[in-house]
């Protein structure tokens, strides 16, 4: 099943009317990039996005991590020295927030510096602050971020592997993994591990069909080998139809 990526799909209308918009075409699920402004909004603003989207009956399945200023270019605060309280005090806000809107996954950036003993750390408390809630943790290779150091899925298993958690899993976006040369053939090995999907077309970032790539195949493929969850689609819109859910 599809989810629509709220940051990406229908940025043309304000936050808030967004979850009703994609109702309106048809999607029942929805993720979202960090909603707010800062890492712990206030109890208004959560308030406001929570309504939003139990008034459009959509299903919240997957939300950010704070990122930073991503314009700027920020990537995430687990690895970024200095802020290590910060990351904690939005982990717990967003898992809060996950769990009331029954969202189970929790996507944490690793941002724009090596990995440390305390970005360690600060994946580990996420991820510890999630099992509560029975929430789970996802790591995503980037592309298109030169200082990002997780780039591949075995750079993301690599980091998963260190931080020791059972909830913590790989989001494999086809897109990214695609642009910075990965294998997307060799996903299927490691189905148990991934813990959402996400696509867009390559080159471009356009919806599927806009690209070169064979995203309908590498998605049988993962879901031939066990992948069960929600796919999102985190795309840049070009024809701005849907049409191209017609062909799964």
């Amino acid at each position: 099943m599809f989810d629509a990526n709220l940051s990406m799909l229908f940025t043309e209308l304000p936050l808030l009317d967004r979850p009703a918009a994609a109702r309106a075409a048809g999607f029942e699920a929805v993720e979202i990039w960090w909603p707010f402004t800062d890492a712990v909004p206030q109890t208004r603003e959560v308030e406001a996005f929570e309504n939003a989207v139990v008034d459009a009956g959509v299903q919240l399945v997957g939300i950010n991590l704070f990122g930073g200023d991503l314009p700027a270019g920020d990537r995430g605060l687990a690895s970024w020295p200095g802020r290590e309280a910060e990351f904690r005090a939005n982990a717990e806000v967003t898992t809060a927030l996950a769990s009331r809107l029954g969202c189970r996954t929790i996507n944490a950036l690793h941002g724009n510096f090596p990995t440390t003993a305390q970005t360690i750390e600060n994946y580990r408390f996420a991820a510890d602050v999630a099992a509560g809630a029975g929430i789970q943790i996802v790591v995503e290779p980037l592309s298109g971020a030169p200082d990002y150091p997780i780039k591949t899925a075995r750079q993301g298993f690599d980091l998963i592997d260190a931080v020791g958690r059972g909830n913590v899993k790989l989001l494999a976006d086809l897109y990214h993994l695609a642009t910075n040369g990965d294998d997307l053939g060799s996903l299927t090995g490691h189905v148990d591990r991934i813990g959402h999907v996400q696509i867009a077309d390559a080159p471009g970032r356009g919806e599927p069909g806009t690209g070169e790539l064979d995203l309908f195949g590498h998605l049988a493929a993962l879901r031939a080998h066990g992948y069960t969850g929600f796919v999102g689609a985190e795309y840049k819109p070009v024809t701005h139809s849907f049409s191209w859910r017609d062909n799964t």
